[in-house]
């Protein structure tokens, strides 16, 4: 199993949704709102006539618990659905786990994610 984090721009949510959600990719994610980095990134505001850099700019954090055979489709689908070409188009990055339980039923790994 494999945990995939994504940092996306918000509008392009509902569009990541459906994407995954058409090719039967999306078992269940996790959206969680936050503002982030990216280096060269960023624009100069006048606020109260001081100029003011704002380099931390809105994006969603998805996190998408997967078999590792889906893996690589998911991926392929994030890409081709959010990017743009542009600096800060995001990332996408994977790793283990070790172990999940759904609460409910207190089915475990593969079967908690199925």
């Amino acid at each position: 199993m494999k945990r995939i984090e994504v940092l996306i721009k918000p509008y392009q949510l509902d569009e990541v949704k459906r994407a995954l959600h058409a090719q039967g990719l999306l078992p269940g994610i996790t959206a969680t709102e936050l503002n982030a980095y990216t280096r060269g990134v960023g624009e100069r505001m006048l606020y109260r006539g001081t100029e003011q850099i704002v380099d931390l700019l809105p994006r969603m954090k998805l996190e998408i618990v997967a078999h590792d055979d889906l893996v690589n489709r998911i991926v392929q689908v994030l890409v081709r659905t959010v990017a743009t070409g542009r600096p800060d188009d995001g990332e996408i990055a994977i790793g283990p786990v070790s172990e999940v339980v759904r609460i409910r039923t207190g089915e475990i790994d593969e079967a908690a994610i199925a």
